[in-house]
């Protein structure tokens, strides 16, 4: 398998859905000429023109509400939308619309839609542009909502994305687009709905998504070298659907749990995933689930400050070791 950036992966899937299908259509400011914010688009308007890749007016409830009128009559738009940030302007078309079109008329018109977008602080982007807002979709009946962690997940739940039939909240991390992995080749698709146990282990579980799973891993592996603790890191990748059995089989066979989420603590996917342990697997808890999470307060712009905000390997450390006392250890 090669080994390529998850923007890379990005890029090549799109391109590849783009020449697969004619109906395939990518959407989005400065997403042609200037070849998007972060570059995941390079190329594309040269080799498949301006009636593929179409440069939108800055106006994201237009082009959203637009894009699902063109997947109402047979399209396949791939939206991007700048930064999860300015989602926020097409809410309405999201939610009232996108999301229930497929109900309110009976089941006879799908909406094969794509909503990518990145988010995620740590780039010192201050509080209007570092936000975690997934939760707000993954609450909406209608809607599909991944966040893939790694260069393969992302090409897999992408190409997944532009093939179904129902509206796909696809959402990145700005801190993931240079990362590396080996990715598999062909026509590569991962299930939407269907979480990865990324490391086994024995001790405890840790549920993540997105930037923090990788992360979770990484914390997981050196615990065990260092601390000889068996940690095992389930990769949530989907949040609507939701993969019970996947959690809940981890928990059973760990008996603890910790949620490790870049977002704000209070009502998130955290507390979701929480309430489903309790509510499913409260006999074999050993102990209360733990969630860790960001500082509930807007991201400050301060370097200083925004670390100091922001939850990271350090935290998930100290949950681990709270969790598990009769291994504590400083992780070095």
């Amino acid at each position: 398998m090669a080994e390529i950036t998850y923007r890379q992966a990005l890029h090549d899937t799109l391109r590849e859905e783009l020449l697969r299908d004619e109906n395939v259509l990518l959407m989005g400011e400065e997403i042609g000429i200037f070849e998007g914010s972060y570059k995941i688009t390079a190329g594309l308007l040269k080799e498949f023109g301006p009636k593929r890749v179409v440069d939108t007016p800055i106006v994201e409830n237009g082009f959203v509400g637009m894009a699902t009128g063109a997947a109402m009559l047979g399209l396949r738009p791939i939206v991007e939308i700048m930064t999860i940030n300015f989602i926020v302007l097409a809410m309405d078309q999201i939610v009232n619309h996108t999301a229930k079109i497929y109900s309110m008329f009976g089941g006879q018109c799908p909406i094969p839609l794509v909503i990518r977008t990145p988010g995620g602080g740590g780039q010192q982007l201050a509080a209007t542009h570092s936000q975690n807002l997934e939760v707000w979709f993954a609450h909406v009946p209608g809607l599909k909502v991944v966040a893939p962690s790694s260069p393969a997940d992302a090409k897999g739940l992408l190409r997944t994305s532009v093939r179904d039939n129902n509206p796909v909240i696809f959402l990145e991390n700005l801190a993931l687009y240079n990362v590396k992995g080996e990715v598999p080749g062909d026509d590569y698709m991962l299930p939407i709905g269907k979480a990865r146990v990324t490391k086994e282990g024995s001790d405890l579980t840790v549920i993540s998504y997105s930037r923090m799973a990788a992360v979770a891993l990484d914390v997981a592996h050196r615990m065990e070298e260092e601390n000889k603790l068996s940690i095992e890191v389930v990769d949530l990748r989907s949040l609507r659907p939701l993969d019970h059995e996947t959690i809940l089989n981890s928990v059973r066979k760990t008996n603890r749990a910790i949620v490790f989420e870049e977002d704000w603590r209070s009502y998130g996917i955290g507390a979701e995933v929480a309430a489903l342990i309790q509510e499913y697997a409260f006999d074999d808890l050993d102990a209360p689930v733990k969630r860790v999470a960001s500082l509930e307060v807007p991201l400050p712009y301060s370097k200083p400050l925004e670390v100091a905000t922001l939850t990271g390997a350090k935290q998930l450390v100290e949950s681990i070791n709270e969790l598990a006392p009769r291994r504590r250890r400083s992780l070095s």
